[in-house]
């Protein structure tokens, strides 16, 4: 299994719309790719503070599709690939950082 984390840093004066995010692009998103048999599951995360008390967050918020493969995330991300991305505009202005990872352990 893998998962796909598409997180968004945390900078000074960035924009970034949670209601619009968590109340329409991630449905859609999740609409779109749970469509795929290689799905496993979705999460939404927003970043509440650092590795310290006061510390501010890395990530002001994180995505993590849940997939069999790499190559069914492809297969289900590709041909939304130009909506989900067109859409990017209405909820942030951050360039999001984007890591695959193979899940060792999951409960």
């Amino acid at each position: 299994m893998v998962r796909i984390s598409i997180q968004y840093p945390n900078r000074q004066g960035a924009r970034f719309d949670f209601p619009y995010y968590v109340e329409t692009h991630m449905p859609t998103s999740i609409g779109l790719l749970s469509a795929h048999p290689g799905f496993k599951g979705a999460s939404v995360e927003r970043g509440i503070g650092g590795a310290a008390p006061g510390v501010a967050p890395t990530y002001i918020a994180a995505s993590h599709f849940l997939f069999h493969s790499v190559e069914d995330f492809m297969a289900a991300f590709a041909p939304h690939a130009e909506t989900l991305q067109r859409d990017m505009p209405n909820y942030t202005d951050i360039e999001p950082v984007i890591q695959v990872n193979e899940v060792l352990i999951a409960r």
